[in-house]
């Protein structure tokens, strides 16, 4: 399945994915970009690296699960990509902005949206203040994106509190394991009793 995970700055989904244990199934989504490689970068590995004119193709194409351009450069979801992984068995996971993830949603409706929020708005603020990497301009433009999000999640399918790390990679685990059990993904058991044999009665 295709799990996408959204929240605002600060709300740890980095953290989070990042935690997702592989050998439970789970793949992380590889975007491709226009921007050029950084040094220890590995084509296939971080980003699909490719050019503007391929980029704006695989667009026309409908290649591109969502997109997004951001500081010049183009950023998107390999369709071929994340249904490759699917077909293997994965759970994909898709770390996205609220914008792209409905744009998914759109052309993968299927896909598992979930919002990952800090437990108040005050530990947000006191999370991006924490950084010491942002000025106080930036951490209030943050929190306002925030709160712009927050009506957006009635669009998502789950919402999990991150108030500690673990306890949210379980709700997630948990999350997965239960759609997993939707009768829309478990064709093969159901097909097990379409027909049925049974044995001759002495």
């Amino acid at each position: 399945m295709l799990v996408i995970i959204s929240g605002p700055s600060g709300s740890g989904k980095g953290t989070v994915v990042k935690e997702l244990d592989p050998e439970k199934g789970y793949a992380l989504s590889i975007s491709v970009t226009t921007r050029k490689p950084r040094k220890g970068e590995i084509d296939g590995r971080d980003y699909f690296f490719t050019t503007e004119e391929e980029f704006h193709k695989m667009r026309a194409e409908n290649a591109l699960l969502e997109h997004a351009v951001y500081v010049s450069n183009f950023y998107g979801t390999p369709r071929v990509y994340v249904e490759e992984q699917i077909s293997k068995g994965k759970v994909v996971v898709l770390e996205i902005e609220v914008y792209g993830a409905l744009q998914v949603q759109e052309k993968f409706p299927e896909a598992v949206l979930i919002f990952l929020l800090p437990p108040t708005i005050t530990e947000l603020e006191r999370r991006l203040s924490g950084r010491g990497t942002e000025d106080p301009v930036t951490i209030e433009a943050r929190l306002k994106k925030a709160m712009e999000e927050v009506p957006l999640i009635d669009s998502y399918n789950y919402l999990v509190i991150n108030d500690d790390i673990s306890a949210a990679v379980e709700k997630i685990d948990a999350i997965v394991q239960a759609e997993r059990l939707r009768p829309k993904r478990c064709h093969e058991e159901i097909s097990n009793f379409s027909s049925p044999q049974r044995s001759e009665e002495a």
